[in-house]
């Protein structure tokens, strides 16, 4: 996967090494939030890398890229991007964004269900909420898609895809520092949720998640 990378508040990239080390001249609580993420506790089904983030958003980024991971098969993958705007942001009515795309493939008929795109906002929110994070000035979207083949293609099966994007307000705490960790851990909920995999904490057998699909979306 490729490297990290940091974007500077002189608007010029710095491309990092392959341990995804952060520049000594970002920001303390930006430095101190992508440790958190680097050290959170994650299930075991999840695969995941510091990646390339978006150089525009924000004067400082840090993305990792991941996938729920069962035996070779991909059950589904994401990005969630860390932004850090020290000189704060009127629409996150704050100094850190988080920013993600969750997708998997899904059976058609659980595609058909006209009330998905609302049940996986809220499992969303509940992954937050079920760690006792708050998600200010929430925003998103969630967006269901089928193909169908033809001609050289018309023996695959019909596919259908769902796609989550987002973005939330982490709360700062000390030192202006959010518990990236734990939003991180939130979003592998999110992750293993729409996979089809069972909550792997106690207390969660209410949470429905979607059955099994035949494998990764395509890029």
């Amino acid at each position: 996967m490729a490297a990290a990378q940091v974007q500077r508040s002189d608007g010029a990239g710095e491309m990092e090494s392959s341990e995804g080390k952060v520049a000594d001249s970002a920001p303390l609580p930006f430095r101190a939030a992508v440790d958190a993420l680097r050290g959170a506790r994650l299930r075991p089904e999840i695969e995941i890398d510091p990646t390339r983030p978006p150089q525009r958003l924000a004067p400082h980024a840090y993305a990792l890229e991941a996938a729920v991971v069962d035996g070779e098969e991909d059950l589904a993958d994401g990005r969630l991007v860390l932004l850090h705007d020290p000189a704060g942001h009127d629409a996150w009515q704050g100094t850190f964004r988080l920013v993600t795309l969750v997708r998997a493939e899904l059976e058609p008929e659980m595609a058909a269900d006209p009330l998905l795109p609302e049940v996986c906002w809220s499992w969303l929110t509940g992954a937050l909420h079920a760690r006792g994070l708050s998600a200010g000035e929430a925003s998103g979207t969630v967006t269901r898609a089928g193909s169908h083949y033809f001609g050289g293609l018309a023996e695959r099966p019909p596919a259908s895809q769902i796609e989550i994007r987002a973005s939330w307000t982490p709360r700062e705490g000390s030192g202006g520092v959010p518990d990236t960790g734990a939003h991180l851990a939130a979003w592998c909920d999110l992750l293993c949720q729409i996979a089809g995999l069972p909550p792997a904490g106690p207390g969660d057998g209410s949470v429905v998640s979607l059955p099994q699909r035949r494998g990764p979306l395509s890029p």
